[in-house]
């Protein structure tokens, strides 16, 4: 893996840092160069290198049968999707406790499979079904389950980052062995509260960490037009480590994280992790992003993340036909299952919208990660 620490300027960093290093933002829209699979990650086994793989190739499959719900009237609203960024919700998941929450975006799926949502719940939360992650009661992007330490996202971007340095003090307050994890795109960080959560999180030196899912655009706005310094090399502006890391890359990102919560962990403070990658469709799919140069799109196709993190599998002797073959029968039945639930009450609308009681606590999620056993 290839880690980049933030330089002093950009120039700097374009001429010190390695290919896989250099931001991919729209100032060359180029992905970052192929990693070597040939050597063997120090912390992880063969186990979770299938399991990074799968938990990708599931985020992709109940995408894709959502986009053909959605097509077919079955979805209300609009549709979202992660397509070309898999590896970076997946891979900053998997490196995090039970006890670590995580506030995912639109295009994080993975993040909520990692921590034990499940693929039926997720199906009918789309559908818009009492069975699904919110009980019906928000759209198709706007969910989390905080019994499994997720938490629901809103579309004021960052206003998750505030909430994870929130959580993260009350960590710290309490003396607790946790942390938390934000994901936000390139558009994110021109915004107030970005700056807030990054300067209170470096100065109370909270165990929080950052994931900047750096895709080169802001809806429609190339990189360039939103700043002239990268997000990454401002980290240092506030007294915070900032990485830079190859976002389609699972392994990597993993191992990115892996340090940051450690670093969290022992009192290191917040890092931020720039994580490379590009949006491979539009911001949703009321867009057709003819915005995005045709050969950027096909750069970046050639260096999709599954298909990355299969070459290594196959290379390992592992059977990914196989898993291909469980990932499509797993989301037929959850498909089948979700469908044939009951739409919701009308009568029931305003039932669990209001808090009337104790807050529900944050909860203990999955951890598959064999450091974790």
């Amino acid at each position: 893996m290839r880690v980049a620490p933030n330089k002093a300027s950009r120039t700097n960093q374009a001429a010190q840092a390695p290919a896989a290093d250099r931001p991919s933002g729209a100032r060359n829209g180029a992905p970052a160069a192929q990693a070597d699979h040939r050597s063997e990650p120090p912390h992880l086994d063969r186990d979770d290198r299938v399991a990074l793989y799968r938990f990708m190739a599931l985020h992709r499959a109940i995408e894709e049968r959502g986009v053909s719900l959605y097509k077919q009237g079955k979805v209300p609203g609009s549709f979202y999707d992660g397509r070309g960024q898999e590896a970076t919700c997946v891979g900053a998941a998997f490196a995090l406790g039970p006890a670590d929450p995580i506030c995912p975006l639109i295009r994080d799926l993975g993040a909520h499979l990692v921590k034990g949502t499940s693929p039926r719940r997720v199906l009918a939360h789309y559908l818009g079904r009492p069975g699904g992650v919110s009980g019906a009661r928000e759209g198709n992007v706007h969910f989390g389950d905080a019994t499994l330490g997720v938490l629901g996202m809103v579309s004021m971007l960052p206003d998750m980052m505030p909430v994870a340095v929130g959580m993260a003090m009350a960590f710290k307050l309490r003396r607790e062995s946790r942390c938390s994890l934000a994901l936000f795109g390139d558009g994110a960080t021109s915004v107030g509260d970005w700056h807030e959560a990054m300067n209170f999180a470096a100065v109370q030196q909270v165990p929080a960490i950052f994931v900047l899912e750096h895709n080169g655009y802001a809806y429609s706005t190339p990189s360039a037009q939103q700043f002239v310094v990268d997000p990454v090399e401002r980290a240092a502006a506030y007294g915070m480590l900032g990485l830079s890391v190859d976002g389609n890359d699972v392994e990597a990102v993993f191992e990115a994280v892996r340090q940051a919560r450690e670093r969290a962990l022992d009192g290191g403070g917040p890092t931020l992790i720039a994580a490379h990658t590009m949006r491979m469709h539009g911001h949703g799919l009321h867009d057709d992003a003819r915005y995005v140069p045709a050969e950027q799109l096909a750069q970046w196709a050639e260096r999709d993340p599954i298909a990355l993190q299969r070459d290594r599998l196959v290379a390992l002797g592992v059977d990914t036909d196989a898993i291909s073959a469980s990932v499509a029968a797993e989301v037929d039945q959850a498909t089948t299952e979700a469908l044939a639930m009951p739409m919701p009450d009308p009568a029931t609308a305003t039932t669990g919208v209001f808090s009337d009681g104790e807050a529900i606590p944050i909860g203990i999620g999955r951890a598959p990660w064999s450091g974790f056993r």
